[in-house]
């Protein structure tokens, strides 16, 4: 038998230390970051008693992946708990419909490369959409900061916003193993964004969304009207002019300097840290009257918000350009790459 070899206990030690240091090597994160949320500093709404929030869990990496959100125009703050089963005589319905039919399992353009989050949200639809003797309906891109008021709900017209919009530049390589016929027809045609000629690049405007879909969990539905408010009323006192209220004439989605869309929106996943809230902040959006910070072009996902965080979150985040480290769930960049800490 050959004889066991022996290692030293000294060198074992160090072997150890050394491991143990290499793993605690610390890591900068992808963007500026502050902790703790400040603690506000006017009075604010008072958090509803009562609920189950998780409060053990960390929070980062807890928001699925995705490759592009659409947020679609209902109007309305709340949808039945599958949202592909509303709007049965609505346009936004047709839309949500259709576009899970092409890109969700099963869909002539599904891949599991590429999650398309399909989203219902309170912002209205647009009004030349509505008024339009044909059936049109109206969305939001991200991170592609996109508003379309008038998608037509035909099926040529709805494969080629997909193409348009929601396909990658590039396919996966994991299809790199298809023929190159099939892989050509996975990929992106920007050539067809201009039969959307309404389509317009939110610049400037930050979106504010939080889910509110009281009939898919009650947690939601308590929390989204009570941060919708808080959002909009820090916001003003900020300086900032405000949309996202359905049936009040302020509630069309706007893109200009010193302005903030707030929404309410459908399931986005994991009730149990509600509130739960997105921020996106356009490519062009001035942090404190600079230059676009790291945060521009980026969507940031945070977890179990209180009417207490809100101003925190305008201040840091959406004023300074900093992620709040124990909110956070995740981010989304311009690229699709998604963000950790």
């Amino acid at each position: 038998m050959a004889p066991r070899l022996r290692i030293p206990p000294e060198l074992l030690t160090a072997t150890r230390s050394y491991a143990t240091t290499s793993r605690r090597i610390p890591i900068p994160p992808p963007f500026p970051v502050t902790r703790s949320c400040p603690e506000p500093t006017c009075p604010c709404a008072e958090m509803p008693k009562g609920l189950e929030i998780d409060h053990a869990q960390n929070l980062n990496g807890t928001m699925a992946g995705y490759a592009q959100q659409v947020l679609i125009s209902t109007g309305q703050s709340d949808w039945r708990s599958r949202i592909e089963e509303d709007g049965v005589d609505e346009r936004w319905g047709m839309l949500g419909r259709g576009l899970k039919g092409m890109v969700g399992r099963g869909g002539k353009f599904s891949d599991p490369y590429n999650n398309i989050l399909i989203t219902n949200s309170s912002f209205p639809t647009s009004q030349a959409s509505s008024s339009s003797n044909s059936k049109r309906a109206s969305a939001l891109l991200f991170p592609s900061f996109k508003y379309l008021p008038n998608i037509p709900l035909d099926e040529e017209s709805l494969s080629r916003f997909v193409q348009a919009y929601l396909l990658p530049r590039t396919p996966h390589p994991a299809h790199d193993i298809l023929p190159k016929e099939e892989r050509d027809a996975m990929k992106r045609v920007q050539a067809l964004e201009s039969t959307f000629p309404d389509a317009a690049d939110i610049r400037h405007s930050p979106t504010i969304l939080i889910c509110g879909h009281g009939h898919r969990d009650k947690r939601c539905g308590i929390m989204g009207p009570l941060l919708r408010a808080e959002f909009r009323r820090v916001l003003r006192g900020k300086g900032f002019s405000v949309a996202g209220d359905e049936g009040n004439g302020d509630g069309a989605v706007v893109d200009k300097v010193g302005h903030a869309n707030v929404g309410v929106i459908s399931h986005i996943g994991g009730h149990k840290y509600a509130g739960n809230v997105i921020v996106y902040l356009p490519p062009e959006h001035r942090f404190s009257g600079e230059e676009p910070g790291t945060l521009a072009g980026k969507g940031i996902w945070y977890g179990r918000i209180e009417p207490r965080h809100v101003e925190g979150i305008v201040q840091e985040t959406i004023l300074h350009g900093r992620v709040i480290s124990d909110h956070f769930r995740g981010g989304i960049a311009p690229d699709g790459k998604i963000l950790r800490l």
